[in-house]
This record gives structure tokens, sequence and C-alpha cells, in this order.
């Protein structure tokens, strides 16, 4: 089974939904992204976002994470039905990486994949690339961060 079979374009895949708390915030950013609005509640009051919000990129690890979860899941439901999951192996970039709004502490962002076209690799014989949308919304229905992906799917 090739992952545009399971995942047809069009079709939105929730992988998950992660609480940001404070402590989760202040943790990842003093090791990746030690900016005052990441680390510091009392600080992050006096800038643009008017509070403590997460890392960008904290934002993008928690879509791994769902991700990762969620396909495990999937592999393994897929197999114990007697399927073959597809193989998927990493990615080979991304782009049009979007924060468009910030995560606050106490925000629940839910995480979703499409995949949009698959196509197979001239170069690769066996290889196909899948494009995929990734989104983050939170509680309040406004999404948070996108970007357009690639996971590579192999024989």
């Amino acid at each position: 089974m090739r992952l545009i079979e399971l995942s047809p374009p069009g079709r939105k895949i929730i992988t998950g939904t992660l609480a940001f708390t404070a402590e989760d915030i202040i943790r990842f950013a003093k090791k990746f992204d030690p900016q005052p609005f990441h680390v510091d509640a009392e600080a992050a009051r006096d800038y643009v976002f008017g509070g403590l919000c997460a890392s960008g990129w904290h934002t993008c690890a928690g879509w791994m994470k769902t991700y990762i979860a969620y396909w495990t899941k999937e592999a393994a439901r897929l197999e114990s039905e007697g399927i073959s999951p597809p193989k998927l192996g990493p990615s080979a970039g991304f782009k049009k990486l979007q924060w468009l709004k910030p995560v606050y502490a106490g925000d629940s962002i839910t995480y979703s994949i499409s995949v949009t076209e698959s196509r197979p690799l001239a170069s690769r014989p066996g290889t196909w690339i899948n494009m995929t949308v990734n989104d983050g919304v939170n509680q309040h229905g406004d999404v948070v961060m996108r970007y357009e992906g690639t996971v590579l799917e192999f024989d």
C-alpha cells in the first residue's frame, strides 16, 4: 500500500493534540530558543506578544511528536489487518513555514497532515516523494503554524 492510497489528496488527518504549559515552553526555550518572550513570563509582557509564548520551533517539534505517535499506531493498525504499511523515510525538506499566531501557555494545539501529491523519483527507482501540507490549530480554531513538507517512501 502506498501513502497516497492510504491518504488521498484532500483528506486531512488529525495526528494529535498537545497542551503547551508555561513549564514546557520555558524548558524548550532555555535549551533551543532562549529569547526573553519564551523564557521569562514577566519580561514577555513587555514584548510584542504581550505574554509568554512558545518558540515556533517548539510548535514544529510538537507537530513531529504527534505525527510519529500517530504513524506508529497507524502502522500497527494496518499490520494487524494484514496490510503492509507504507515504508516511510526521512523528509527531503520543507518550505513556506509560517508561524501565524503565538502559542501561549495554556493553549492546546491540534496537528494535522494532508498529502497533496506523490511522484516517483527518477533517480531512485522504487522511491517516491510525497508532498504534504501540515498545520497546527489552537483551541479557538486559529491556525498557528503551517508548512509544506515532503516525506520519502520506499518499496
